[in-house]
C-alpha cells in the first residue's frame, strides 16, 4: 500500500521550512552556478522511505535514479561527485532541496550513493564539480586534477564550502621522479622545469610512523585514492629498537610546496609533518 498523500508532502514541507535556517555559518551556499565551481563537504543519502515523495522541483523522488538534493543550486544542475576516500565518481542531477543535517553539503539518491559506497559509510567527504548539462548521468571517471581541486579550497576548516578553481592556474606541487622512467601524467608532473632543478635539500611530508605495516599500507592507499598522481611510498626504519613503517608523500624542491600538500592532507583527516631531506 502506498504512502498517504499527507506523508508524500512531508519532505517538501520540511525542505521549505529548513531552507531558511540551516546555512553554514562559515560559507554561504551558492544560488547559481559558475565556471569551475567546486563544492567540498560531507555527502549523505536518502532511500526507500522517501520513495514517491514530492521533491523540491515537483518531481516524485525515485531512489533508482541518479539525482541529489542541494540547498540552493538551480534545479537540473549536473554535478560530478567524487569520494575522496575511494576515488569513485558519479554524475547526478539536482532535483531536490537538502540536506539539513549539520555539516552536510549534498544528499545523494540511493542509486548514486551506491557508487560511492555510502551504503556502508553513511556519509563521506566529497568534492563535486559543476559539469555540462549534457553530461551523462551515472558512474564516471574521477577528475584528473583532484589534488588541485582540494588545494584550491580557501576555507579548509569550514564544515563545507563552495569555491572556484582555474585548472590552468591551480597550485601544482613538484614531484621529482625517483627512477629514470617518465614522470606520471597530470598536475603533479606539470611543474616548470626550473622548479625541478637540483636543490641543496628537498622536502617531503611524513605521515606517521607505524608499528604495523598493515596500518601504514592503509594510510598509503587512502592517500593514493585522494589523487592517484601523488608520489607516496613506505620506508622502514628501526626506532628505539623497534621496526617502524613511515608513509612519505612527495619530493618537493621548496618547503611551501610541501606545506601545501600537508594542509591538503589535513583537510581529509590525515596529519603529517614536513621534513627536510638532504640529497643523497
Amino acid at each position: 500500500m502506498g504512502l498517504p498523500s499527507s506523508a508524500r508532502t512531508k519532505r517538501s514541507a520540511r525542505v521549505r521550512r529548513a531552507a531558511h535556517t540551516h546555512m553554514c555559518k562559515h560559507v554561504q551556499e551558492p544560488r547559481e552556478t559558475s565556471a569551475n565551481m567546486v563544492l567540498r563537504g560531507r555527502a549523505s543519502w536518502y532511500g526507500k522511505y522517501f520513495q514517491g515523495m514530492e521533491t523540491g522541483n515537483g518531481e516524485r523522488y525515485d531512489r533508482f535514479e541518479y539525482t541529489c538534493a542541494h540547498k540552493t543550486l538551480p534545479f537540473n544542475t549536473r554535478l560530478r561527485v567524487t569520494s575522496v576516500l575511494t576515488g569513485h565518481s558519479v554524475v547526478v542531477r539536482v532535483n531536490d532541496r537538502g540536506p539539513f543535517r549539520k555539516q552536510r553539503i549534498i544528499d545523494l539518491s540511493e542509486k548514486a550513493s551506491r557508487e560511492l559506497n555510502l551504503q556502508e559509510l553513511g556519509a563521506t567527504t566529497i568534492v563535486a564539480e559543476v559539469v555540462a548539462p549534457e553530461t551523462p548521468l551515472g558512474p564516471t571517471a574521477a577528475p584528473d586534477n583532484l589534488l588541485a581541486l582540494c588545494l584550491g579550497d580557501p576555507h579548509p576548516h569550514a564544515p563545507f564550502t563552495t569555491y572556484t578553481v582555474d585548472p590552468a592556474a591551480a597550485p601544482a606541487p613538484v614531484v621529482a621522479p625517483t627512477t629514470t622512467a617518465a614522470p606520471a601524467a597530470g598536475l603533479l608532473a606539470a611543474a616548470p622545469a626550473a622548479m625541478a632543478a637540483p636543490q641543496a635539500a628537498t622536502f617531503e611530508v611524513q605521515v606517521g610512523a607505524f608499528e604495523s605495516p598493515t596500518d601504514a599500507q592503509m594510510v598509503l592507499a587512502k592517500i593514493q585514492a585522494l589523487d592517484p598522481n601523488v608520489h607516496v611510498e613506505l620506508a622502514s626504519d628501526l626506532l628505539d629498537g623497534r621496526q617502524r613503517s613511515r608513509v612519505l608523500v612527495g619530493t618537493f624542491g621548496e618547503r611551501p610546496q610541501a606545506e601545501a600538500v600537508r594542509r591538503w592532507l589535513l583537510v581529509w583527516g590525515i596529519g603529517g609533518q614536513v621534513r627536510e631531506v638532504a640529497l643523497r
